[in-house]
């Protein structure tokens, strides 16, 4: 169960609570809410307390990074809190290449808004692209947050995600660990990741859940282990195709008339002809995995890093189920043994950004097509505040929370869980948690 963050009454980060306790203390006038997203209250009786260690453990991902607390007690490991944030990486590529077309058309219609600049086009050392360095800040952001309101002394980050090295060549030797039963994880972990968790043969027609490691060119014809060579396929799919030959395989599936066997045709003729799926997102992970950990060792100097086959084997040994928070509670050495509440609900974070510059919105020819932005703040409302309106009569009579969307008449929008709520007067919102370029799940 996801624990109650916790604060003094000067402010200093204590254990994490049960909810049960701090239900009994908000209602007892003993703490007050300090924060609705983390869910944090604070002391109002209690300045100090005792604390345990607690690791900040992160699992970086291309979309999604799991983020997990894990307090280190007596009785062994206990997970307390989790997150797993949702990046935006795709939305700022996607209004990067809307800005970059329509500064192009302005530059062919020969109706430039400024003049051509060439001399500010160098890039300092270690520079990233603004979709890739929104990873790191965003997830930098989250660790300043969970630092100042729990008692984090240690850092757990997966940063080396497949070890290239034994990929390339099994027999390397001379260092202990890649000695070690963690090779088959690293490996099986790049397929997964590079076929999408699918089997490469039938997309997931068979409807085997059991995935395997197959080699395109079976062994037994002179196949080898070069990671070129091998694909995931389902248990139905790598029994089928058995030691055939990929072009006698192929041959045979074109004859048969059922759906699954053609797509096992067309798949098998692309993969032995050369194609594998794209690796975008590993390679967006490969990117940003130093940056994310040299940012996160600014903020906690103890921080730790590790590979993304030991946490793939902590989570197997333990039986956990896959998921990106859970990943996040298994890195690192400390991760093989981490008690978790199969009650635990993580808190969902998606990174929604600030809102935009653009001052008017543009038609497909560049044109301005709206009036100039009004202000940002009405009536001391910001749009992306949640906040709760409570109307006493007429026909939107009632109680809505949710975001708000700011209007210069003071008239506001309530994003609410059954749908928009148009019309809603200021005097009856109140605001609950300001807006701070992220939504909460």
């Amino acid at each position: 169960m996801q624990r109650v963050l916790t604060l003094s009454s000067n402010r200093k980060p204590l254990m994490p609570c049960h909810p049960a306790r701090a239900r009994r203390l908000l209602r007892e006038g003993r703490a007050s809410v300090f924060r609705r997203q983390p869910f944090t209250i604070i002391l109002n009786d209690r300045d100090d307390g005792n604390v345990q260690p607690v690791d900040c453990r992160l699992d970086p991902g291309s979309r999604t990074t799991g983020i997990a607390l894990v307090a280190q007690g007596e009785h062994g490991d206990r997970l307390v809190w989790a997150g797993e944030l949702t990046h935006r990486s795709a939305a700022i590529k996607q209004s990067l290449d809307s800005r970059r077309s329509l500064r192009r058309a302005r530059r062919v219609r020969k109706t430039r808004y400024r003049k051509p600049r060439f001399d500010n086009r160098s890039r300092p050392q270690g520079w990233l692209a603004p979709s890739l360095s929104s990873r790191v800040a965003q997830t930098t952001t989250w660790v300043r947050r969970l630092t100042a309101l729990t008692p984090v002394n240690a850092a757990q980050v997966e940063t080396v995600r497949f070890d290239t090295q034994k990929l390339e060549n099994p027999d390397i030797a001379g260092v202990e660990y890649q000695r070690g039963t963690l090779f088959g994880e690293e490996l099986r972990q790049y397929l997964l990741t590079r076929h999408n968790h699918t089997c490469a043969y039938c997309r997931g027609q068979s409807n085997d859940p059991v995935l395997n490691r197959d080699h395109v060119l079976p062994k037994a014809l002179g196949g080898t282990d070069r990671v070129a060579n091998l694909v995931i396929a389902c248990r139905t799919c790598n029994e089928a195709k058995d030691n055939i030959h990929p072009q006698r395989w192929i041959a045979q599936l074109s004859t048969s008339n059922r759906r699954v066997d053609r797509v096992r045709a067309d798949n098998m003729a692309r993969i032995w002809s050369g194609w594998r799926p794209s690796l975008k997102d590993a390679a967006a992970v490969n990117a940003t995995r130093y940056a994310t950990g040299n940012a996160v060792k600014t903020l906690i100097p103890d921080t730790r890093f590790d590979s993304g086959g030991r946490t793939a084997f902590n989570r197997k040994q333990q039986g956990h189920p896959k998921a990106h928070w859970v990943d996040a509670a298994c890195v690192g050495e400390r991760g093989s043994s981490v008690r978790i509440s199969p009650q635990h609900q993580p808190l969902a974070i998606k990174a929604t950004g600030w809102g935009s510059r653009q001052m008017q919105r543009v038609d497909r020819h560049g044109f301005p097509r709206t009036s100039t932005k009004g202000a940002r703040n009405v009536q001391g409302f910001q749009t992306g505040d949640r906040v709760e309106a409570v109307v006493p009569k007429g026909r939107k009579a009632g109680r809505y929370v949710g975001r708000v969307a700011v209007r210069s008449s003071g008239s506001f929008n309530i994003q609410s869980a059954n749908g928009v709520i148009q019309g809603i007067n200021h005097r009856h919102c109140r605001v609950i948690h300001q807006a701070d370029g992220y939504t909460y799940n």
